[in-house]
């Protein structure tokens, strides 16, 4: 059935389906949503007729599933960016499964794809994929009653990589600093300073991007930042070094009560495009994180205890296997001053 068109209405669009002899419409602010709107009543409306008359089940796009997903839960998460661009780049780049419908995809075909993702990106890239779309597919099985089983659930999973242990040499820092036309002391007044001055804040802090991205000017207490939401969904309170206060004597207010007021996104393209024509392309802005813990470790001596509380970490093993990682000329220092 070919989908009938939007039409405008004042600030907003509506659309109007015919089904079995009902009128039915919805309004939606974009003609796009319409038509997702339409598209999803369709198949709903097609799938109860289906069930009533016990006919094969309708054909259900993954495309149309992921869409819904993102719509429904998707976009209300804290990664909705990043959700929705790893959704649109499935369907662009393997359109031939997105346009399968959801009962027809077994594990063989997603172990296909799983391998043909592997040639093009990094494990870790595909393991987030993977945990996404089987989310999708756990959705489609539990939340929408449109599949028995997940798919997913049968295929194997690349082995976890290696964890970073990334250090940032002064020499590099110098660098970036340069790319982004910013010197220790200078009061930021552009983005490029702002982004400049968070990756020295984020070394002193072991701050994630972000995190420094949502301090609250409110939050700033004269010994810690409080930090009312974190990756893990807890709060947690980050002591503050002195060269930590001596950064944020630098920022000024600015009309808002955020502290930097900018985008992931602007923050992520800018940072990420000056990294690449300086050459550095194995750093991340999250090795700051590293770095700072680690500098935390060796120059100021912090017990694993109490550095737990500072990152947020709440397992050991995890903060020691993937950001501790000092070398052994380090540890072996660390071991003779104790002496």
């Amino acid at each position: 059935m070919k989908l009938p068109k939007a039409r405008k209405r004042g600030e907003a669009f509506r659309i109007e389906l015919m089904f079995n002899g009902k009128r039915i419409s919805a309004t939606r602010d974009t003609e796009k949503e319409c038509e997702q709107w339409a598209m999803l009543k369709l198949l709903e409306l097609k799938t109860e007729k289906s069930e009533s008359k016990g006919d094969v089940k309708p054909h259900f796009p993954l495309s149309v599933l992921m869409h819904k997903y993102y719509e429904e839960i998707g976009k209300h998460k804290k990664s909705s960016r990043t959700i929705k661009v790893s959704i649109n780049h499935f369907i662009k780049n393997f359109l031939d499964i997105a346009e399968m419908s959801v009962h027809d995809i077994t594990p063989q075909i997603l172990t296909e794809w799983r391998n043909l993702r592997l040639k093009d990106v990094s494990t870790g890239t595909v393991l987030r994929d993977v945990s996404l779309f089987s989310a999708i597919f756990t959705y489609a099985q539990k939340e929408l009653f449109l599949i028995d089983n997940n798919p997913f659930s049968l295929i194997s999973k690349p082995p976890q990589p290696k964890s970073r242990n990334r250090r940032i040499n002064e020499f590099e820092i110098d660098l970036i600093l340069q790319a982004h036309d910013y010197a220790r002391g200078q009061i930021p007044t552009c983005d490029q300073h702002f982004i400049a001055w968070a990756f020295l804040f984020a070394i002193e802090t072991t701050m994630r991007q972000g995190e420094i991205l949502n301090i609250e000017r409110s939050n700033i207490f004269d010994d810690y930042i409080h930090l009312a939401e974190t990756k893990n969904g807890d709060y947690r309170d980050v002591p503050l070094l002195q060269s930590a206060k001596d950064l944020l004597k630098l920022i000024k207010p600015n009309g808002t009560n955020k502290l930097i007021d900018m985008k992931n996104s602007t923050f992520q393209n800018m940072f990420g495009n000056r990294i690449k024509k300086l050459g550095i392309n194995d750093l991340h802005f999250h090795d700051t994180r590293h770095e700072g813990i680690t500098r935390l470790v060796k120059l100021r001596k912090v017990p694993i205890e109490i550095l737990m509380k500072i990152t947020g970490h709440k397992t050991a093993g995890i903060l020691i296997n993937t950001y501790y990682n000092p070398t052994a000329s380090e540890i072996s220092s660390m071991l003779n001053e104790s002496n």
